[in-house]
């Protein structure tokens, strides 16, 4: 552990140990019985620390939120009648929440044990850190890793690589280290640190949320970092499908937002004009070969969107 990682020995807790609240946050859409499962693994788990659990349910069919009132009385859960997508879900429940620290969890994941603290304690001893993840595991079979933070994006393709994805978890990535982006299945920030960087950027509505965020936390002179001490189980993104048309909209347009609002000079002209000319015309012309002509017509739906909108 080098000079700059948080300290998590008890002997350096001790001197600066607090009480803080956390809120779990997580947005649930038609998912309600990976919602329950959540819910129902924090309170199995969280003994370290207090916490208040926030669902907000956003839009689905039915008021789950209503069923998970009466099943879990414990629980804060709030029903949206509009879908606000996953950055306004969240932003909801950060009104609604009162925790100094706020753990935002997809609601198809779980815990198995209890790090919370952990997490918190690493932003406690190091002041400059605004946000963390934790480690986290693909839920099948369970022992292989998702996450253990990220590489930097490159400036033009806005490409990166995850580290430690598909490898089995043998302890090589048990050390923090800083991180340039969270991973939005599993973030925690400290509320404070909010006022400087703000609420989750809700003009994406699905996808590059937490990339924006990210950003903003750094441009803001705040750190990141990946915390392996707290184990998260991912089951993977059930709501919009595997290259569902949704996620090959939100993924085309929102790429090339993300480039307009967070590269500079020209290289983000250079970055708009690759995904578009280069990047997003391969894709097209993948999906035409294998006859996936809706992923086609949704790409190209995602161009047009972010040529249309107001930035």
């Amino acid at each position: 552990m080098s000079s700059t990682d948080p300290d998590l020995s008890e002997s350096a807790l001790s001197s600066k140990h607090s009480e803080p609240l956390l809120s779990v946050i997580t947005v649930n859409y038609n998912g309600l019985d990976d919602t329950c499962e959540l819910i129902e693994s924090l309170l199995e788990t969280i003994h370290s620390v207090s916490y208040e659990i926030v669902v907000v349910d956003n839009a689905s069919r039915m008021n789950e939120a209503e069923i998970l009132k009466k099943k879990y009385p414990q629980i804060v859960a709030l029903r949206s009648d509009q879908n606000l997508g996953f950055s306004g879900g969240n932003n909801l429940g950060i009104l609604n929440a009162k925790g100094d620290y706020l753990f935002f969890m997809n609601n198809d994941t779980f815990v198995r044990t209890d790090g919370f603290r952990s997490l918190i304690d690493a932003m406690i001893l190091n002041p400059s850190i605004a946000a963390v993840s934790p480690k986290i595991l693909f839920a099948e079979p369970g022992n292989t890793i998702q996450f253990a933070g990220y590489t930097p994006l490159t400036k033009v393709t806005l490409r990166n690589d995850i580290i430690g994805i598909d490898e089995v978890d043998d302890g090589r990535w048990d050390s923090p280290i800083p991180t340039p982006i969270v991973h939005g299945a599993a973030m925690l920030f400290k509320k404070s640190a909010l006022e400087k960087v703000g609420l989750m950027p809700e003009i994406y509505f699905l996808y590059y949320e937490e990339l924006d965020w990210s950003a903003a936390v750094l441009r803001a002179g705040f750190e990141m970092w990946y915390i392996p001490t707290c184990v998260v189980f991912h089951k993977g993104s059930k709501s919009t499908g595997v290259y569902s048309q949704l996620q090959v909209f939100y993924m085309t347009r929102n790429r090339l937002l993300y480039a307009w609002r967070n590269i500079d000079g020209l290289n983000k002209w250079i970055s708009i004009i690759y995904q578009i000319l280069i990047a997003n015309s391969k894709a097209c012309l993948l999906f035409l070969i294998k006859g996936k002509t809706n992923l086609m017509k949704a790409c190209i739906r995602g161009i047009n969107a972010f040529l249309k909108m107001d930035k």
